[in-house]
């Protein structure tokens, strides 16, 4: 996905989790499941009550890929949203929400966890060449998803 095109640099120039993120984003890629049509930046910000139009996800990015790739960002907010007040690096939050998006879902755990690691990494590589503290959110949850893959 051509999406990915700035996380391989950032990995070569900032090193640490980028790497592990960036061979994730490399193996996923590389053989995809379940592709179709996606949000592409699904996150709390982005999915809104219309009243009697119900919930709609707005600000889509129409990506094609693999289905899990749109519930990774999920993982990083609210904190990006409202860093002074984490919640998605708060001590078993991250657990917690991976078993519920796994379940509701019905994604493969691992799978996940990979596309958490390679949108992360993706994000991070975003705020690292915008010079954006940010990044620092995403690295944090990307540590996560590699501690869980370690499990």
């Amino acid at each position: 996905m051509h999406w990915f095109r700035d996380l391989e640099p950032a990995a070569a120039a900032h090193g640490g989790i980028l790497v592990q993120c960036a061979e994730a984003a490399r193996t996923l890629l590389a053989e995809p499941r379940e592709v179709g049509v996606l949000h592409g930046d699904l996150h709390h910000g982005n999915i809104l009550d219309f009243g009697s139009r119900g919930w709609l996800a707005i600000d889509p990015k129409r990506l094609v890929g693999e289905r899990g790739f749109d519930f990774a960002n999920i993982f990083t907010n609210p904190d990006l949203a409202n860093p002074t007040n984490p919640g998605a690096t708060m001590p078993g939050r991250f657990a917690r929400r991976l078993d519920i998006v796994t379940a509701a879902a019905g994604l493969e755990r691992r799978r996940l966890l990979r596309w958490i690691l390679a949108w992360t990494g993706l994000s991070a590589a975003w705020f690292l060449g915008d010079g954006d503290p940010l990044a620092a959110i995403d690295l944090q949850v990307a540590a996560l998803a590699a501690a869980e893959l370690d499990r």
